[in-house]
């Protein structure tokens, strides 16, 4: 099995989805491995963006918002990596979907000497604290999986800018937060080094560095500026 391998860099939110996008149109497997810059805070497909997230501090705390196309909660996006996966043969099982694909990254932390654990339906925890969470979509029988691997948290600056239900229990949710979610404390290079040993291992694959190509940045472009920067999009919901 050989994997198109993509390693695109720091890009804004906008970007970074519409890359995810357009790989979707691939024929053959692609890996793909950014980071966010300015932080970003993604909402799920089918959530709504004013329930979820107070747009007035992102703006004063330049953080950028955007919807994914996969399913899941709201995510922030600041100090991790974060990686795509994009095939055209998968388990059509979702759960087993989902394991297959991060059965890779829990290899890869294992070359970082890292015994991580799956945590269904989409969670990979580290002494039962969660270090990733994955979300998919699927589309005219391409699976597009994507996922952020924890480098550095910030649960202050994460609740700054999610709103919870109920502000009386913020303080005991981050509390909670702190206590369940942690990062790897590794750079950025050393935790993609790592993905790589672990999609190769775990899918007996071979890596081809790539680059995107001309037509694939201009669609990227296209779509970033006509899709995921519109309200429309954004407010979908």
């Amino acid at each position: 099995m050989k994997i198109r391998l993509l390693e695109t860099g720091s890009a804004d939110a906008f970007t970074n989805m519409s890359i995810d996008e357009v790989l979707m149109e691939s024929k053959e497997p692609v890996l793909r491995l950014y980071s966010w810059n300015p932080p970003a805070v993604s909402i799920g497909y089918f959530q709504n963006l004013d329930e979820e997230v107070d747009v007035a501090a992102c703006r004063k705390l330049g953080v950028d918002t955007i919807r994914r196309q996969t399913g899941g909660g709201a995510v922030f996006h600041d100090k991790e990596l974060t990686y795509s996966f994009i095939s055209r043969e998968y388990p059509q099982n979702i759960l087993e979907s989902y394991k297959w694909i991060c059965s890779a990254v829990i290899e890869g932390l294992r070359t970082l000497s890292f015994e991580a654990q799956f945590a269904p339906l989409n969670d990979i925890v580290i002494g039962g604290k969660k270090i990733s969470g994955n979300a998919q979509t699927r589309r005219n029988g391409v699976l597009l999986q994507h996922g952020t691997i924890l480098l550095e948290v910030d649960v202050d600056k994460m609740f700054a800018i999610l709103k919870v239900p109920n502000e009386k229990m913020k303080g005991k949710l981050i509390s909670d937060v702190k206590a369940r979610v942690t990062g790897l404390g590794v750079s950025f290079d050393a935790a993609s080094g790592a993905m790589k040993k672990g999609f190769e291992k775990s899918m007996s694959a071979e890596l081809v560095p790539s680059q995107l190509t001309e037509g694939e940045k201009e669609k990227a472009k296209k779509l970033s500026q006509e899709k995921y920067k519109s309200e429309k999009w954004l407010h979908r919901v």
